[in-house]
């Protein structure tokens, strides 16, 4: 039995599967599904059939690579779709990781800020406790008015 060694990198394996950067993937698919989702895509769709149909139908016969039914057309919008959605929803996956990060990192301000308010609002209240306790102005003044009467009073 052979143990692993921590001192030492692993051995690279070889594996039959293609090595991709998921990341740049994500990155990738992103910009991809952004695409789709524009109107130049659309117009860029919508001229690439109207010549791909206009060709197959005003073209001599030998040039002609997809007659009537344009069954390869059809086939190549397929095909197309099949790569979009799935690259879309990636994208889409990528954008809710992207959302629920920043929904935790709201939640958490709206703690701290709950809690810092709470805070201010007992050191408040404990500054208006304090206040009372505390001689005021017009207190001082009705006070020394009531000794100045007293002393008045008393002559």
């Amino acid at each position: 039995m052979t143990t692993e060694r921590l001192d030492q990198p692993r051995a690279l394996r070889r594996s039959l599967r293609p090595h991709y950067d998921p990341e740049a993937f994500g990155r990738l698919s992103e910009q991809i599904a952004r695409f789709l989702g524009t109107a130049r895509f659309i117009v860029y769709m919508s001229v690439f059939v109207a010549v791909w149909v206009i060709w197959n139908v005003v073209a001599p016969e030998h040039l002609k690579f997809d007659p009537y039914p344009f069954i390869f057309l059809t086939l190549m919008l397929s095909l197309q779709a099949s790569y979009a959605a799935p690259l879309i929803l990636l994208a889409q996956n990528r954008q809710d990781d992207r959302d629920r990060v920043q929904y935790e990192q709201d939640r958490e301000s709206a703690e701290r800020n709950q809690a810092e308010i709470e805070y201010l609002t007992r050191e408040i209240a404990g500054l208006r406790l304090a206040l009372n306790d505390v001689a005021t102005r017009d207190y001082l003044r009705s006070e020394l008015g009531k000794l100045l009467d007293e002393l008045k009073d008393r002559r």
